[in-house]
């Protein structure tokens, strides 16, 4: 199953976290395409898994910051049940145009 997590989109901001339901699922390939780039920009792709006894998120998973045109895949492969969060924090103001995708394999 693919899902669109973010659109193709000039960014300067966090957007939203994106948090999907991974029940049934036994990995995960995240594609962030970084299309254009201005000045220095900065962006980090963590994904989290949700605790079932306490009802948190615990980071899995933290990315490079990415900062130039790139393709860049990430993959997990353990720790997936229940919800997942997927988050790209940007370091800056600067603009920085990408999209992001999840691939889930059962």
């Amino acid at each position: 199953m693919q899902s669109t997590i973010y659109a193709s989109a000039a960014r300067t901001a966090t957007p939203t976290a994106a948090i999907v339901n991974a029940r049934n699922y036994t990995a995960l390939r995240v594609v962030l395409d970084a299309t254009a780039v201005t000045s220095a920009p900065s962006v980090v792709l963590t994904i989290d898994v949700q605790d079932a006894a306490s009802g948190k998120f615990v980071n899995v998973y933290t990315s490079s910051a990415i900062a130039t045109v790139s393709t860049n895949v990430s993959t997990l492969v353990q720790g997936l049940s229940g919800n997942v969060r997927i988050t790209a924090t940007h370091g800056n103001a600067n603009s920085i145009t990408y999209s992001l995708a999840a691939h889930w394999t059962r």
